[in-house]
């Protein structure tokens, strides 16, 4: 399977008809240079900053896309519309100490910067991210959710075969990833892989949903992943997505993606925002919700 083609987005103005149509063909488009890397510097220091003011103590929630214990913790059900800080399988020790410092120990922090933290709202909501959403299909692109995403040295851990529709449900499905390398993304620490052309169903093959879409019942904060076709992935035909500091890449949420374990001595930081489209609906058993008074915004 060809890797999809990387465009220049040095001088980027909108998305031309060739991005628009490798998008369609593959499910993903690659955008180098979207940001400078001062942007990208500039961003991760702040980071750094949450970071060394996170107080642990009762909240080391582990996130992994290979137990996925996490998906019936209330810390993890209730981040929608908060910034949540969540830690890496092998970041304890046995006794519960950590095994690295705190900077090298996160798996991602989430799901609500781009809301709740003024830097990381204007970084979310650059004039560039909406003409991306906006020529790749969304009529009214809204904000759900963001990732600062660590895939620390030595620990960082596998994320397996999925689609993000599987957690972002809308009907019809419009959920639109855009990943940001804030530090370049290699083979050697994590880069993303993808299946191209593997898009065009309709649905994603299974879904992650609250078992109950009423806040009262005892059975809200708890979930399930239904298996809507077992069909296994062609993995055969994935292909390495490493990209320099700077770059975007936007994939449509039934777009196939995984990454591997980064045993290396570097980093790979990147910053995540899914969208969905304001003209779909949006159940309200997705995991992700938004109080009432706390709606959805776009740009």
């Amino acid at each position: 399977m060809a890797k999809p083609t990387y465009f220049n987005a040095e001088n980027f103005s909108g998305i031309t008809p060739e991005m628009l149509s490798d998008y369609k063909r593959d499910g993903v488009l690659v955008l180098e240079n979207m940001l400078s890397p001062e942007s990208c510097e500039s961003i991760m220091a702040h980071m750094g900053g949450l970071v060394d003011a996170f107080e642990p103590d009762d909240h080391k929630t582990v996130f992994s896309t290979l137990s996925r214990e996490q998906e019936q913790e209330n810390y993890f059900l209730s981040s929608g519309g908060e910034i949540r800080f969540f830690f890496e399988d092998k970041a304890f020790d046995a006794d519960g100490n950590l095994v690295q410092p705190m900077s090298q120990s996160l798996n991602k922090v989430g799901h609500a910067m781009h809301d709740r933290d003024p830097v990381f709202n204007h970084f979310s909501r650059q004039n560039r991210f909406k003409l991306v959403a906006e020529g790749l299909g969304l009529a009214e692109p809204l904000l759900l959710q963001s990732m600062y995403i660590f895939k620390p040295p030595h620990i960082g851990g596998e994320v397996v075969c999925h689609q993000d529709s599987t957690f972002i449900w809308t009907e019809p499905q419009s959920c639109l990833g855009l990943w940001i390398a804030l530090e370049d993304a290699t083979l050697e620490n994590g880069c993303l892989w993808g299946i191209p052309d593997q898009h065009h169903e309709e649905n994603p093959r299974t879904r992650m949903k609250r078992t109950s879409d009423n806040p009262a019942s005892d059975n809200y904060n708890a979930t399930e992943t239904i298996t809507l076709d077992d069909t296994p992935w062609p993995e055969e035909n994935k292909v390495a997505l490493p990209v320099p500091q700077g770059t975007l890449i936007a994939f449509s949420g039934l777009f196939p993606h995984l990454s591997s374990a980064n045993t290396s001595d570097k980093s790979r930081h990147a910053y995540t925002v899914h969208l969905i489209d304001g003209t779909c609906h949006y159940p309200q058993d997705n995991w992700l919700i938004r109080d009432k008074n706390d709606p959805i915004k776009g740009y």
